[in-house]
């Protein structure tokens, strides 16, 4: 799993600093691209992308910055490292946290900031048994994009019952020709979801947002700012 950190003030491109910092996951040593953003930066990121089996690195489409992670890619040890890098920016930053993830890295964020603990794989299989921690207190909203139900047409769906459970604001945003993820089967998960909760199927495109980059960008943009932001603060555009 590849863990990506941004820090991002969800406003007009300024300015940034980018460099590469070494974190540790209970799966060993993280590799992070960390972009600083501005300096009134409103919010922290972790920024997750597929999985690296299935070609999944830094330089994904999708996911902008990304790191690696030296060990097993079981899941369990994956969604710790999420909670790893959240707890960096945390500690580092004194923000706001969001976390967001593509395909494998969807379900990771999911696992990890609502999971505790479980895992989200098909009921007759075990990716782990490591307890997590749980997700800090200052994560604002986790938005789960291209999220998978299958790894395949014939595989067995997985199991997200745990997000019955989860109370933080969540965005599922997708395309609605995914190949991993049939919109009645991920409308149905969503449905199963605590609320604060929402969906979002963008029309014609495929699990990579293939032609619809900058509109997938500026929905999730325009939802995290409504997380974000208090009430009646107006965000620099």
């Amino acid at each position: 799993m590849i863990t990506a950190t941004t820090r991002s003030s969800l406003s007009a491109p300024r300015a940034r600093r980018v460099r590469s910092i070494e974190l540790h996951g209970p799966a060993g040593r993280l590799e992070a691209v960390l972009n600083e953003g501005s300096p009134d930066a409103a919010c922290a990121a972790v920024v997750c992308h597929p999985h690296p089996l299935g070609g999944g690195s830094l330089h994904n489409k999708v996911v902008y910055h990304a790191s690696r992670s030296e060990g097993e890619h079981d899941g369990a040890a994956e969604a710790g490292d999420v909670l790893a890098a959240l707890t960096w920016l945390e500690n580092e930053y004194k923000l706001p946290l969001v976390a967001a993830g593509f395909s494998f890295g969807a379900a990771m964020v999911l696992a990890a900031c609502c999971g505790s603990g479980s895992i989200p794989c098909p009921k007759s299989q075990t990716w782990g048994t490591q307890s997590l921690s749980g997700a800090p207190q200052n994560l604002r909203a986790v938005a789960a994009l291209g999220l998978p139900v299958r790894s395949g047409i014939e595989a067995p769906r997985y199991d997200y019952g745990y997000l019955a459970h989860c109370r933080i604001p969540k965005l599922f945003l997708s395309g609605d020709n995914d190949r991993f993820a049939k919109k009645s089967e991920l409308i149905e998960i969503v449905a199963a979801a605590a609320e604060p909760k929402r969906v979002a199927l963008v029309p014609g495109a495929d699990h990579f947002f293939t032609g619809q980059l900058e509109f997938m960008q500026s929905y999730l943009s325009g939802w995290l700012k409504e997380q974000v932001y208090d009430p009646g603060q107006r965000p620099s555009v």
